[in-house]
């Protein structure tokens, strides 16, 4: 049987960096695990198989007919690009539905960082799978926690812990047990003038996560560039919040909110949705802003990540002040918010231009940085 040279696969176009790599042990037990149950391939599933190391593993041993599910389209596109690298064929791309789910007797699980986003997957594994299906779930053990068995139990009347291996644990999760009429997501909240909507993979869910919130109370003080015909980015969205504080502040302004993971444009939709801004705000699925033109944005709103799944890493934070440099026309604005801690006020003086800082709080700092002619 051919074994994958896990070594060749790349993280690109994602951040890489020598302490990050494209596969763990995990990726290894869980192709091991669903060679010896023998199902088919056109009945496996594949859900957070980051940039391809699970179906690609499979593929180079001779198993046809996958579905994949990434939340990433940085994923998406590395898992495209290790597939011609090595010459295998792509598993069939879906969202997560019944068009991945339908029929499914196996599903390979890489474990999510966040609960809700595992409790969305077991809803969505329990609703459209086959009646016989198993959920293979696995994760590295330092990340691990109970309440991840207790989440899988609400829809799985078997979940059984593995053997720890390579400092990697797997869970069998067998029985599918009924599950509401409705799905458990998206949730919504009502905050101070507007409501959130989040499915399980956004950050923060339905909550207004501090830096957002110190962000949206100093965006009265800061007069747009150019009012009012402004084309406004949130780059890096989420849950769409900024996008829609400043659509509901600045009625002229054409907005545009994206954000690489497909959990958080899904949310970023429906928050437009529930604030009657569905006609100003336009949501897309893109690596910071990839798919916009060079010089198109008037003003950038940005609140960067510091995380990249579970390491902490600021590479994902310089990539999108990156973009916003890229995105900004001369003269435009960056307004950005981050942990005061981090060296970002330098990183975007070097790349968009002179920055000012314009709040800080104990914990997070407001910028506003003006793109060099």
């Amino acid at each position: 049987m051919p074994e994958l040279d896990y070594s060749r696969l790349r993280r690109y176009p994602d951040v890489e960096a020598p302490n990050l790599q494209a596969w763990d042990a995990t990726d290894q037990l869980l192709v091991q695990r669903a060679l010896d149950t023998g199902i088919a391939g056109g009945e496996t599933a594949i859900i957070g198989d980051e940039y391809g190391a699970i179906a690609l593993a499979l593929a180079d041993a001779g198993v046809q007919g996958l579905r994949a599910h990434q939340d990433l389209i940085t994923g998406r596109r590395a898992l495209a690009a290790n597939a011609r690298a090595l010459d295998l064929p792509m598993p069939a791309a879906h969202e997560l539905d019944s068009s991945l789910l339908s029929g499914a007797r196996l599903v390979l699980l890489q474990l999510p960082k966040g609960l809700a986003e595992l409790e969305e997957i077991a809803d969505a594994v329990a609703r459209w799978a086959a009646p016989d299906a198993t959920l293979i779930a696995g994760g590295r053990v330092k990340h691990m926690a109970l309440t991840q068995n207790e989440v899988l139990g609400r829809y799985f009347a078997a979940v059984q812990p593995q053997r720890a291996e390579r400092k990697s644990r797997l869970i069998v999760a067998s029985g599918v047990l009924p599950v509401p009429d409705q799905p458990p997501f998206p949730v919504s909240r009502q905050h101070d003038g507007f409501t959130l909507c989040a499915y399980g993979g956004a950050f923060a869910g339905a909550r207004l996560d501090i830096g957002t919130r110190v962000l949206i109370d100093v965006m009265p003080t800061l007069a747009p560039p150019d009012p009012p015909a402004l084309h406004v980015v949130d780059l890096g969205c989420g849950t769409g919040a900024l996008a829609v504080a400043f659509a509901q502040q600045h009625p002229d302004a054409r907005i545009t909110a994206t954000d690489r993971s497909a959990s958080a444009a899904r949310s970023a939709q429906a928050s437009v949705v529930a604030n009657g801004l569905a006609g100003r705000v336009t949501v897309t699925l893109d690596d910071a802003g990839s798919e916009l033109p060079d010089g198109s944005a008037d003003l950038i709103l940005l609140n960067p990540p510091f995380h990249l799944g579970t390491s902490v890493h600021e590479g994902a934070g310089h990539r999108l002040i990156q973009a916003a440099a890229r995105l900004l026309r001369p003269g435009g604005e960056v307004w950005t918010v981050f942990n005061s801690h981090l060296d970002h006020r330098g990183v975007l003086t070097r790349d968009v231009g002179p920055t000012e800082q314009v709040a800080r709080t104990p914990k997070f700092t407001v910028t506003r940085s003006v793109r060099r002619g």
